[in-house]
């Protein structure tokens, strides 16, 4: 044998010698400064969790603290379990963080009570907690069965895991194969580690079991296939009787069978007391000693546990806060399937009584001991949901929702409870096809139900989401409101505002004058005043031209806040309105949390909110190629969870970027698609979503009648139509077009209509196409004062598309006006943004008019091809185009540099250029990808 076989051996680990070296010398560059994170993945029973331990005892050699968690599955759904479990030796410095991070950790770990957490200020803290740890010595992170890692913490994991180079900080995990959780392993380095090869796996069992015949040796050998677990189990089934020759062996059975009769036949060995006390360490899962003699009553669980460590079922670590660990994950999983369900249900008792500090753990234990239903642990169930929505869960909140109406005894406080769970499905989570299902289980339940504001919500968001049925939604909402005079179930008011809120989303959905009508004076009757929030969404959302400079000054205020809100509702509802008002963009961040949160199977309806609001917000500030990324993905989670209302925003923003740059057949067909969608259903808002991207596209290609008449159709000339945010988006077009096809007195009223309602005041782009379009309007002579006064709005280089149109139209103005030279510096700004943002037909236009005064632009008008690259390959392109090398943007996309490289060495071909220096203009060229 080599001298490393040997040292492996000595290691308790034999053929494992490049698995080893790879360790430790990951170990030694992370303890050393280097940080860094390794996967490692296999089948059960490979050997995963003895190469992380030998990496532990490795670092611990080092001087490094060691930090270990291991994968519950029954604590999968509790949310920071693990996170709270592997800092726990850290809970002394938690105190020398700064103070914003110190709350946020100490309120998501449950040490303190405090305002909902904002989940990157988690992530924040726990880099910064191990980060200071690693100033006095080396850290090393190992989280077994991460499959099991609550979602949360799973996250945090996530985040600290890129984050860790050059930290002294190092993280060594070990999913289950075909693991795909919350934890993204793109990019990350990981090694599988394979069963033994046959040589080794003889020489284990040899040296192990001298004593086995070669006989039995073969058997143990062909039933095992190189799994280390099985290879020193099988051998101890076979009991000394027959290590003798002529033994005979049990009957073959498949390894993973077989293991658990191993795992069951040594359990079964074990006294009363010790099985017991397994089966509550298996089923609390962080092997808490302290829980577990809370759970026992006092009894000496070092001694009950001892037989079991003798039988390598169990390791206890008896030094600081001591803990229980199972020798693998299938131990735990035998003990459980083993017992019996009073058995059960009795441990689950006795932890729900151990666990008084931890409301919401015991929560779940004591649902868990509940065969039958009671109310009083269904409401604490409730409570719990409530308590870990407000922490931003909304995935458990909705299953402690439901597990709260299994329990509930009385069918009306069933029903309720399944119709909040409907509702937070719904409108947050992402479950809105398990939220209809829910909602026919509470109506049976409660046929009363119909007047139930929580049902009605959340039927009102089934019907406007995955049947854009706005006319039952608004008479189902408008009728439980108005039944109830203003109140709502139980006086609960948060289920009124809640259902308010859902019948403003309707109402803006249909567009219709007599459901806003509707909807005031049902808002009238109430009986109880609307929070502040409520009331600022309600006059700025609602009618956004009409919106006073108090509500504005509100929302600002509200906006600056958003640093430190976590509901995830409540920054969708304030991004959706500040988009309505041109101030999306100070919502972005907060906007990108949620996004990550949905990414991660989080609040999914609010995260579609959300990347909505930020393509939206990218067309109007010029970055379009993000802007039509977003919609993919946006689209893609609509079809995946069924949200076929707010698909359509989506199909919006891909409509509008196809405008701008003159794909007139991807158009056409979305406007179509959109317009059979929403007619039927009397959703006259999304019908003028068609109507936007065609008018812009007509506008583009010069078909001014065509754009005159769908810019009218979303507000007539003269008006801004009430409850109808559109109109402030294509107010230009309006006027652009009707002065193009002679229509002066219809052009000059809507300028009127537009200074009337004091748009310059709501936000620099709204003052820099209100001048623009009186310019338009204007007679010749007084065109250009108005033109320069436009140009002069502070802040208008924020809208690139629209601050070039300003241009070329100012241009065409001073080049009739034959003051050619003056006209140039004006086209040739508007050509280069519409050529840097590929609005190829705006572009041409800008080029005839620079023609026209005398400059060539070496450009020639060609119409968009079919784009030849991958998604991957076209993100690629563009990232390189605007300037980032190939380091920059595999930091950006999780790739390595040479996978860049390979990319756009495949990408310069199809394209037909042989650098990146042409990269731009190429891509301007292409259909964009949708």
């Amino acid at each position: 044998m080599s001298e490393g076989s040997v040292r492996n051996m000595a290691d308790g680990l034999v053929g494992r010698d490049r698995e080893l070296e790879l360790l430790r010398s990951f170990v030694d560059e992370a303890v050393r400064g280097s940080g860094g994170v390794l996967l490692l993945s296999g089948e059960p029973g490979v050997g995963k969790s003895a190469l992380l331990d030998v990496a532990a005892k490795t670092a611990t050699a080092a001087d490094a603290l060691v930090l270990r968690s291991d994968g519950v599955e029954f604590l999968a759904d509790l949310s920071f379990s693990g996170l709270n479990h592997m800092l726990e030796p850290l809970h002394h410095a938690r105190d020398e963080l700064d103070p914003v991070h110190r709350d946020a950790l100490m309120t998501a770990l449950g040490a303190s009570e405090g305002a909902p957490v904002e989940r990157l200020a988690v992530y924040g803290a726990t880099l910064a907690l191990l980060r200071r740890a690693a100033r006095s010595r080396p850290v090393l992170l190992i989280v077994d069965d991460l499959q099991w890692v609550d979602r949360a913490s799973l996250a945090t994991l996530a985040f600290v895991a890129r984050r860790l180079a050059g930290s002294r900080v190092g993280l060594l995990a070990a999913p289950r194969p075909g693991f795909e959780g919350f934890f993204e392993r793109a990019g990350l380095p990981e090694v599988t580690i394979l069963p033994l090869d046959d040589r080794a796996a003889a020489g284990l069992v040899r040296t192990r079991f001298p004593l086995l015949g070669a006989r039995e040796v073969q058997r143990v050998l062909a039933q095992a296939q190189g799994n280390p677990l099985a290879l020193l189990e099988l051998p101890a089934t076979l009991g000394e009787a027959r290590f003798g020759a002529g033994a005979v062996l049990p009957d073959v059975l498949p390894l993973s069978r077989r293991l658990q009769d191993l795992y069951a036949s040594r359990v079964a060995e074990l006294s009363p007391p010790t099985r017991r006390l397994l089966l509550l360490a298996a089923l609390e899962g962080s092997g808490d000693l302290t829980v577990l003699r809370a759970a026992t009553l006092g009894e000496d669980v070092l001694h009950l546990l001892a037989p079991a460590e003798r039988a390598r079922l169990v390791r206890v670590e008896d030094r600081g806060l001591g803990r229980l660990t199972f020798h693998h994950p299938l131990i735990r999983a035998t003990i459980v399937s083993i017992s019996n369900g009073g058995q059960r249900l009795d441990a689950h008792r006795a932890l729900a009584r151990a666990l008084t500090c931890q409301p919401d753990r015991q929560a779940w234990h004591l649902a868990e001991a509940t065969p039958d239903p009671d109310e009083h642990v269904a409401a604490l169930l409730e409570q719990t949901a409530h308590r870990v929505r407000r922490r931003g869960n909304a995935v458990g909140a909705f299953n402690a929702l439901i597990r709260a109406a299994d329990l509930t005894p009385g069918s009306a406080d069933r029903s309720r409870r399944l119709a909040e769970a409907a509702y937070v499905g719904s409108d947050v989570a992402g479950e809105l096809r398990t939220a209809a299902e829910l909602l026919v289980e509470a109506r049976r339940a409660d046929p009363a139900l119909r007047g139930s504001l929580q049902a009605a919500a959340a039927a009102s968001h089934v019907l406007l989401n995955r049947d854009g049925d706005v006319g039952t939604a608004h008479r189902l909402l408008v009728g439980a409101i108005t039944t109830r005079e203003g109140r709502s179930d139980g006086g609960d008011d948060e289920a009124l505002f809640e259902a308010l809120c859902t019948l403003r989303r309707v109402c803006l959905c249909a567009g219709r004058p007599d459901y806003w009508r509707a909807y005031h004076a049902v808002k009238a009757q109430l009986t109880v005043a609307l929070p502040a929030f409520q009331e600022l969404i309600v006059e700025v959302y609602a009618d956004p031209a009409r919106a006073t400079e108090k509500a504005l000054t509100a929302l600002d205020a509200a906006i600056y806040d958003l640093y430190q809100e976590t509901d995830p509702t409540r920054i969708g509802r304030l991004g959706m309105t500040a988009l309505f008002v041109d101030r999306a963009t100070g919502c972005r961040a907060a906007l990108w949390r949620v996004v990550e949160d949905g990414r991660e199977g989080g609040a999914v309806t609010s995260a579609l909110v959300a990347l909505a609001v930020l393509c939206l917000d990218d067309f109007v500030t010029g970055q379009w190629d993000e802007c039509t990324h977003l919609a993919a993905e946006g689209l893609a989670l609509c079809e995946e969870h069924g949200y076929d209302m707010l698909a359509r925003q989506f199909h919006r923003a891909v409509g509008l970027v196809a405008a701008a740059r003159g794909d007139d057949g991807t158009v056409r067909g979305l406007a179509q698609g959109i317009t059979e969608w929403a007619a039927p259903r009397g959703a006259r808002t999304v019908e003028r979503f068609a109507h936007h991207m065609t008018a812009l596209a007509a506008l583009g290609r010069r078909d001014y009648e065509e754009a005159y008449r769908h810019a009218t159709a979303i507000s007539p000339p003269g008006v801004l139509a009430q409850h109808v945010p559109m109109a402030l988006w294509v107010a230009m077009d309006l006027v652009e077009s009707a002065v193009r096809t002679g229509r002066g007195a219809e052009a000059r009223a809507h300028v009127a209509a537009m200074r009337h309602a004091g748009l310059p005041a709501v936000s620099s782009r709204l003052a820099l196409v209100t001048a623009a379009s009186a310019a338009m309007a204007a007679p010749e002579d007084q065109a250009a004062g108005l033109f320069e006064e436009a140009l002069a709005v502070p802040g208008a280089e924020r809208w690139p598309f629209d601050l070039a149109r300003v241009r070329l139209a100012y241009g065409e103005h001073l080049r009739r006006a034959r003051t050619a030279k003056d006209a140039q510096p004006h086209l040739d700004a508007a050509f280069d943004t519409f050529r840097h943002l590929g609005a190829t037909p705006w572009a041409a236009r800008a080029a005839d008019e620079l023609r026209a005064t005398g400059r060539t632009t070496g450009w020639v008008h060609q119409e968009l091809r079919s784009n030849p690259l991958t998604p991957q390959e076209h993100r690629i392109a563009t990232l390189a185009a605007s300037g980032m090398t190939n380091k920059q943007i595999g930091e950006k996309l999780f790739l390595s540099h040479r996978t860049v490289a390979a990319h756009l060495y495949r990408v310069y071909p199809k394209l037909g250029i042989t650098s990146r220096v042409t990269l731009g203009e190429a891509l301007a060229s292409l259909l964009p990808h949708q």
